[in-house]
């Protein structure tokens, strides 16, 4: 397999009739064998993205590759599977039978889609379902048959479009187990949600689409480093030579005296241990706290919005409402 990055997008417009502009320049790169949140607001143009790559609409402009290939590659998107948003199963075919049929439109041998739906249907915990119709199925229910019809063609690049949404806390669970599964097999995992607290725990890196452009690309890990914080709970009020140590904020917080300070000042911390300790306080807690991936995307629509980086008609991303 080719070390090329599973997606490279460059400069991706999209303006819709009546001159709506969903996307406006985006570029990002999602590397191989990785999970890839695409985060961002209703609106900011995150339907619209997957679908140009999957070449449902097409864009105003795109410069890029996927899996090493032109955008819209025919071959390549055999490679690639998709499991939309809103997606429709005719509701009188049993989940097999509905596996069978998309199976058929891939081309799929009979012997082999046997083969493939009874793994599925077990990896997606949908096996004891297999002979019921769908239309009678649960919204996390159906999430997993449209899992388990993504991967039917055995695909090396996954786009799930809000896969969690509608669906309880223990489905959601069990979605997030599997996207790790998968990705121990070497897959490139890229999903679109809005649900933060669903994606923190699971994904490589991020991107953060506001009203049609980019606003953050990387690791949370990078995109919050600056933001780390320092806390020591002691017992106390807060001490003289509080004022000596830079960056030192104290607080109380019930019976405790809270000490915050910047998190690139682990010198300052043992000083402050140092001194604590010196003060016969009791320590009760040292931790080093990190912006959250929620926290992260505030910032970014905050800063967006200060910066006026979005006109007027790129509020809406689109027909798609994403």
């Amino acid at each position: 397999m080719s070390e090329a990055a599973a997606i490279s997008i460059r400069n991706v417009h999209k303006t819709f009739k009546g001159g709506v502009q969903a996307l406006r320049g985006v570029s990002m790169t999602v590397d191989r064998g990785q999970i890839f949140g695409l985060l961002g607001p209703n609106g900011a143009g995150k339907s619209t993205l997957v679908k140009i790559l999957m070449t449902v609409i097409r864009p105003t402009k795109i410069d890029g590759e996927l899996l090493g290939n032109p955008i819209g590659h025919t071959e390549t998107l055999r490679r690639v599977g998709y499991l939309p948003e809103h997606h429709h199963f005719p509701p009188y075919l049993t989940a097999e039978q509905l596996l069978h049929y998309f199976g058929g439109l891939e081309g799929m041998r009979r012997a082999e889609r046997l083969r493939r739906i009874g793994e599925l249907l077990e990896l997606t915990g949908m096996a004891a379902w297999r002979r019921k119709k769908v239309g009678g199925f649960s919204k996390g229910m159906l999430q997993r048959v449209g899992l388990a019809q993504t991967l039917l063609h055995d695909p090396e690049l996954i786009l799930l479009d809000e896969p969690t949404d509608g669906v309880d806390p223990v489905g959601r669970r069990e979605i997030r187990d599997l996207l790790l599964h998968l990705r121990s097999e070497g897959r490139t995992i890229l999903v679109n949600s809005h649900i933060l607290a669903e994606l923190e725990p699971i994904c490589q890196q991020v991107a953060i689409l506001v009203k049609g452009k980019l606003a953050r690309e990387g690791s949370v890990a990078e995109l919050t480093a600056d933001r780390q914080r320092w806390e020591i709970d002691c017992s106390g009020d807060e001490p003289d030579w509080a004022a000596q140590i830079n960056g030192l904020c104290c607080t109380t917080e019930g019976a405790l005296l809270r000490m915050t300070m910047p998190g690139d000042g682990l010198n300052d911390v043992q000083i402050v241990l140092d001194k604590a300790r010196a003060d016969g306080r009791s320590i009760h807690r040292v931790q080093c706290i990190g912006e959250t991936l929620e926290e992260l995307f505030l910032r970014a629509l905050d800063e967006s919005e200060e910066a006026g980086a979005a006109s007027p008609g790129a509020a809406s991303a689109g027909k798609d409402g994403k």
